[in-house]
């Protein structure tokens, strides 16, 4: 029972992680988007990732289709809309841990992203799958809203947008090192 219910506490941590980052910056730094090496700016970054937690949230009984989001500008350009929503993913997250018998649910996913393809077929998944996905999928994202920022000067958690199993690789190379 644990070990299912490790996946919803880690997408819970890297939302509240976003939510702290988020309350640390200002409106400007978020809407932000002309930088000298990047185009899409934090906002449209946190847009995606709620985007995508959304579309499991709303198809996590059926079907799940990550291509279809409504990609809402309000994400991406309003902070606290961003901070709200996000507080809003972590209540439904959490509604897994209380419904544990739901985590290996067998679902139906789709997402276009990153095939070329114009409509790929069908996946079968479960709800754990698709968080383990969304956890990686924050990450990445995280890692990239860390780089943006530090480019426009601003500071950013040492741990923000850093695998977990990077951190106990890097404690562990630490810790020998050390010894």
């Amino acid at each position: 029972m644990q070990s299912k219910l490790a996946v919803v506490k880690s997408n819970i941590y890297f939302l509240e992680q976003g939510v702290s980052l988020l309350s640390s910056i200002t409106d400007d730094d978020y809407s932000f988007n002309n930088g000298k090496y990047f185009k899409s700016g934090i906002g449209r970054h946190f847009r995606h990732i709620i985007e995508h937690y959304i579309s499991l949230i709303n198809g996590y009984t059926d079907k799940v289709n990550y291509d279809l989001r409504d990609r809402d500008l309000k994400l991406e350009t309003n902070r606290k809309v961003a901070i709200s929503t996000l507080r809003s993913i972590i209540d439904s997250v959490e509604f897994f841990e209380s419904n544990s018998e739901l985590i290996d649910k067998k679902i139906q996913v789709k997402s276009n992203e990153g095939t070329g393809e114009e409509d790929t077929p069908w996946s079968v998944s479960t709800i754990r799958r698709e968080l383990q996905f969304l956890i990686s999928h924050t990450v990445h994202h995280y890692a990239l809203i860390g780089l943006i920022l530090k480019t426009m000067n601003v500071s950013v958690p040492e741990d923000f947008g850093i695998a977990p199993s990077t951190l106990r690789y890097e404690s562990v190379k630490k810790s020998a090192k050390a010894s």
